[in-house]
């Protein structure tokens, strides 16, 4: 059985079109399970996650998206484990047998796809997201993205040995772990005993932790996943405001292991140099229009915006922490997942 793992959190204007693209897989019925672990939601979410057959809804109290997975990983029963989020969107019937294939492999502990997607009428900047290939444009300068990249034309800027199979790319990471484990990654549960998980599902660096513990190959699969990102940029800027918020306020408590300091903190001072100058940051821009879809190469704009944007939010908390403030994790009680398809 595979189950799907949904963290919620006032995630109406998304969830509906995220179960009913689980529901239509090729699957058979009996073989998918839906688990959404719910933080506290008022605007409908756990009302419409009944309507849409979620079989199971169970408590998120830390509030977090990453102590949703956690809480819906134990309420589930499956093999194997999906999480998607609530703003994913599974693009075809045959996701998940594609997902799914690489684990004839008994050496393949977790597959997850290849690039992100969008379709036409979802806002301009969700499609900018998509063709970036990552949320967080730090990690294009730090080479440690797992998706199609449209200003590098690689999944990854890492040098991870590769084994290429019939639809997906064998993965044995070594050295360098990119930041695989989140939107549509699936695993073996087996997997769960070998890492640390609870109270948080911090998913790149469990991800990172199981390569570390001797796990297997990680399968990167032809296939995508549509994630409903930012449909606004003030949302964007929200969104990035609660990642430094919480990630400085975890990696304080040593509540974080991805290793950053091995596979991207000379990124990071690129960016920041980068950020400051500008003009590199139109270089990318370039780079992403040529080798965008004819249609899509206005979406290169939003480059230094995002760039720029990111570099000011982060440099503000980290400069603040430097200067005494503690660090807390964001506020989420009024959050409220943003819907989809605002308009380009």
């Amino acid at each position: 059985m595979v189950s799907f793992v949904v963290p919620t959190l006032n995630s109406a204007a998304t969830l509906g079109e995220c179960l009913d693209s689980i529901r239509a897989q090729d699957w058979s019925t009996d073989d998918i399970e839906i688990i959404v672990a719910d933080a506290g939601s008022t605007d409908g979410t756990v009302e419409l996650a009944r309507s849409k057959g979620a079989d199971a809804i169970c408590s998120n109290p830390l509030r977090t998206g990453e102590a949703g997975k956690a809480a819906g990983i134990e309420a589930s029963s499956g093999d194997f484990i999906a999480l998607v989020d609530s703003d994913n969107i599974l693009p075809g019937r045959d996701w998940l047998k594609r997902m799914m294939a690489p684990f004839t492999d008994p050496e393949v502990f977790a597959s997850e796809p290849i690039r992100y997607e969008a379709r036409r009428d979802d806002p301009s900047l969700v499609r900018y997201f998509a063709l970036l290939g990552m949320n967080d444009p730090i990690c294009l300068f730090a080479g440690n993205y797992d998706r199609v990249c449209a200003v590098t034309g690689k999944w990854t800027g890492m040098r991870v040995p590769a084994e290429k199979k019939d639809g997906w790319l064998k993965l044995r990471p070594a050295s360098e772990m990119p930041t695989i484990g989140a939107n549509g990654f699936i695993f073996r549960r087996s997997m769960l005993a070998k890492v640390e998980w609870k109270p948080y599902f911090f998913d790149i660096d469990v991800a990172a932790s199981a390569v570390a513990a001797g796990c297997g190959a990680i399968a990167k699969v032809d296939a995508g996943i549509i994630h409903l990102y930012c449909p606004r940029f003030r949302t964007f800027a929200r969104k990035q405001r609660r990642r430094i918020c919480d990630f400085l306020y975890f990696s304080r408590q040593r509540g974080r292991t991805y290793p950053w300091k091995r596979n991207g903190m000379q990124g990071v001072v690129f960016f920041s140099l980068c950020a400051v100058t500008v003009l590199p940051l139109f270089v990318q821009a370039l780079l992403f229009a040529v080798r965008a879809p004819k249609g899509d190469r206005r979406l290169a704009f939003w480059h230094p915006a995002v760039c720029f944007a990111t570099f000011c939010i982060y440099a503000y908390h980290v400069l603040a922490m430097a200067a005494g403030a503690r660090p807390r994790m964001a506020d989420r009680s009024s959050w409220q997942s943003p819907g989809g398809r605002a308009g380009g």
